[in-house]
């Protein structure tokens, strides 16, 4: 290499350390400056577009002493256009990837604000639909034309659909349920095979669900959207909770109707998770039993998890306020006829009792 291309290169190499300088300057004072400002917003979207554009930005101030640097080199002008070409297609990747990021954080912090439930899949299909907008300019920014390769996809996609179905079938099953919104993410539901448990997320091609054991079952969309499910969350969360109460058949009924109901009531903001609305009331079902007069305690609860709460308290106090009442809780029992002494007739009745 002679001198003088060696001075030139070197210089390009200076100007490239340059303004790669400046511009990493740049960056720190702005992102500063915006960190200062978005400290002062109640919003979160700043956050967010700082959070996302803190690794990126570096990429681009290099690429921008690249850029400053190739244009004032020496190089042949063939390799300067295509080192140009490669840089203008990594920018834009780059901002395609960053948007895409964006949009799936905004998304997110609308759901939350709004307070509903978000997917796997919906952040999928956003980062998808701005990662394919982002190809397309960069294609045709690249001078490439998009109609040939969407015929060849056409051509090609049957291919690929016979290859891929059952992970499409999932994908649209997916979709379906996302769509429909019989199922959603937070929802307590019971599947056919006995589980019950939280919907924590539906992605593209399975979902999970949370079972109370603290345990998680991944159930392929098409399953899933095939299958009958019972939905504790639908079409709110407030469920009725039936307590079944047994008692002597020498209780008297309208008493014991009151005392539940007292302490039903009673209940009412000291035990987590029971309501007022509908008021608590007994129904004499399902009436006649063996040995006990069986009545059913009817009580509203907020959601499904508050359940064993409010069984537990109620019980416990349903318990003592029958032994203060005198109200007997009775054992199975059962009548015995023994036979007579060969005469033909019954001895008098003995009535035996037992767990």
């Amino acid at each position: 290499m002679d001198p003088a291309t060696f001075r030139q290169l070197a210089s390009s190499a200076a100007v490239f350390v340059a303004v790669a300088g400046a511009a990493l300057f740049a960056r720190r004072l702005l992102l500063s400056l915006f960190r200062r400002w978005a400290a002062k917003t109640e919003t979160a979207l700043d956050d967010i577009l700082l959070s996302v554009i803190r690794g990126p930005s570096i990429f681009w101030t290099i690429a921008l002493g690249l850029y400053v640097g190739i244009g004032t080199s020496v190089l042949p002008p063939r390799i300067i256009q295509v080192a140009f070409s490669a840089l203008h297609a990594m920018v834009i990747l780059s901002f395609t990837f960053v948007a895409a990021n964006v949009a799936s954080h905004a998304l997110r912090y609308a759901a939350q604000r709004a307070e509903l439930p978000l997917t796997g899949l919906a952040q999928g299909v956003v980062k998808g639909v701005v990662i394919t907008l982002g190809v397309v300019v960069l294609l045709g920014t690249m001078g490439v034309s998009i109609t040939p390769i969407l015929t060849a996809l056409g051509v090609g996609g049957l291919a690929v659909a016979l290859a891929l179905q059952d992970t499409l079938s999932n994908l649209f099953a997916g979709l379906h349920i996302l769509v429909e919104r019989s199922i959603r993410v937070g929802d307590v539901i019971r599947l056919e095979s006995g589980e019950e448990g939280t919907v924590s997320d539906i992605g593209w091609r399975t979902t999970r669900i949370r079972l109370l054991p603290n345990n998680v079952v991944i159930i392929p969309n098409n399953k899933l959207a095939q299958a009958r499910i019972l939905n504790y969350s639908l079409p709110d969360n407030n469920m009725a909770l039936l307590i079944p109460i047994s008692v002597s058949y020498e209780a008297d009924l309208n008493l014991v109707q009151r005392l539940l109901v007292e302490e039903a009531t009673r209940g009412i903001g000291q035990i987590p998770g029971l309501l007022p609305e509908p008021a608590p009331h007994v129904r004499f079902i399902p009436g006649f039993g063996q040995s006990s007069l069986d009545l059913t305690l009817f009580v509203q609860v907020r959601e499904f998890g508050d359940q064993a709460v409010v069984q537990h308290e109620l019980r416990l106090r349903i318990l003592e306020r029958f032994r203060a009442e005198g109200v007997e809780i009775p054992y199975p029992s059962r009548t015995i006829y023994v036979q007579g002494d060969g005469s033909g007739g019954l001895a008098t009745p003995a009535g035996t009792r037992g767990a």
